[in-house]
């Protein structure tokens, strides 16, 4: 039998949940700098080319590897303003991100791009060969906003069972949701498409999402799980 949403459906300013696992199920991070080079894809695909080869001008890098490194932004495919990324979490051995398209079929050079590019990186490292996915990624289109809203919370409960106990939620470095409890920034993440349904006084209320995700997270409730063999093969 088949993998479920293998089959993708794509239509113009769509939302849809994409994950991937590694073959396998081996892991696709093994350290610290495997997690920053696939957000780095991610910063340079979705941010105007113009910034990111200004942050690299502007850095402390030796000259030639400025050169390299602004040369092959240049050949990068760019998804700014086609493409925008509302969560996203990288676990050991898979990922999951939230995100919209606006043009038909955008997400798939994107997501193509994206895998290619990470496998090329991750193989030279660890000297392998062969893919590191567990096939083509899934794609499920999101059908309506109560959706959106749990997935979001799915994805930023993911790490609850690698932290210590006690540890906040908040703490897992690889996850969008440090950026909605207003702990860092990214410019290239659209928080707002969720943001836009906890306001209080007009403004977005970090206090009314954290309560969101991480109420009772440790009893899934039924709402939650009425979406949650949505979220997963």
């Amino acid at each position: 039998m088949p993998s479920k949403n293998i089959i993708k459906t794509y239509i113009e300013n769509g939302y849809y949940h994409i994950y991937n696992r590694g073959v396998e199920k081996r892991k696709i991070f093994l350290d610290e700098l495997d997690y920053k080079v696939f957000l780095s894809y991610l910063k340079i695909y979705l941010s105007p080319k113009e910034d990111s080869i200004g942050e690299i001008k502007n850095s402390d890098l030796m000259f030639e590897n400025k050169e390299k490194i602004i040369s092959e932004i240049y050949t990068l495919n760019n998804f700014f303003g086609k493409i925008k990324l509302i969560s996203y979490i990288l676990m050991p051995n898979h990922f999951h991100l939230e995100l919209k398209q606006i043009n038909k079929k955008e997400i798939s050079t994107f997501m193509q791009s994206l895998i290619t590019k990470y496998s090329k990186y991750f193989n030279k490292k660890y000297q392998r060969v062969g893919p590191l996915f567990q096939g083509r990624y899934k794609a499920v289109l999101i059908l309506n906003t109560e959706y959106i809203l749990y997935l979001s919370r799915y994805i930023h409960l993911n790490p609850v069972e690698l932290l210590s106990q006690g540890q906040p939620l908040v703490e897992y470095p690889w996850s969008s949701y440090p950026v909605y409890l207003k702990k860092i920034n990214i410019n290239w993440l659209k928080i707002d498409l969720i943001g836009n349904s906890f306001l209080k006084n007009g403004k977005f209320s970090v206090y009314l999402y954290k309560k969101f995700v991480e109420y009772d997270k440790d009893k899934e409730g039924k709402e939650s799980k009425k979406f949650k063999n949505l979220f997963i093969d």
